[in-house]
């Protein structure tokens, strides 16, 4: 089967499942848009590693990424390679200098991984078929109600920032770092970065 490049284009809190995010997969060169529902954690995983922040003690995945390359073993890519009763599967491919192995992984912490390694991801047509959304090529871009609302739901977090002064958002970014919530974290640090 043919594989189809993936990039992750959005991070964001999903309105459909209380307490979990989704991760919006776009398809390189394509229209195609495959969102997954992950876990909190997880989405705070892919967040740190997406904005290059560094955990003041290393995050599971960190500490994976730092096991795999003490052994000398590579992630080449991973591929999300099934989709059942709306369950995503995928796969680690892994080198080392005698063997390639494949790793059965959660879609989510596979994710996280290929943003520390920096390789790419990959998914097979079928999936896309099934489980994909398809954007329009034009500058207005068509968009789902639940994507609709999950910007909403974005921007209501996002204007209760803009009614903060900046000693009030210094404050409260030490405060959820210290929590470890990275993503409200980056959200305060772009709104910081705005006003400067």
């Amino acid at each position: 089967m043919k594989k189809i490049e993936l990039e992750i284009v959005a991070l964001s809190h999903s309105i459909t499942q209380t307490h979990s995010y989704a991760v919006v997969l776009g398809e390189s060169n394509g229209l195609r848009r495959l969102p997954i529902v992950i876990g909190g954690f997880e989405a705070q995983a892919i967040a740190v590693a997406l904005e290059h922040m560094q955990p003041s003690r290393p995050l599971t995945h960190d500490l994976m990424k730092n096991f795999m390359n003490a052994f000398n073993v590579e992630l080449q890519e991973i591929v999300i390679s099934d989709l059942q009763e709306g369950i995503f599967y995928s796969k680690l491919i892994c080198y080392t200098e005698n063997d390639t192995v494949e790793i059965d992984s959660r879609t989510s912490d596979a994710l996280a991984l290929a943003v520390r390694f920096g390789c790419p991801i990959y998914t097979y047509e079928h999936i896309l078929d099934n489980a994909g959304i398809i954007m329009e090529d034009s500058g207005g871009e068509k968009k789902s109600k639940t994507e609709t609302a999950e910007q909403t739901v974005e921007e209501n977090a996002h204007s209760d920032l803009h009614t903060m002064t900046l000693d009030e958002l210094q404050t409260l970014l030490n405060e959820v770092l210290e929590h470890e919530d990275y993503i409200r974290a980056i959200a305060i640090r772009d709104e910081i970065n705005k006003r400067k």
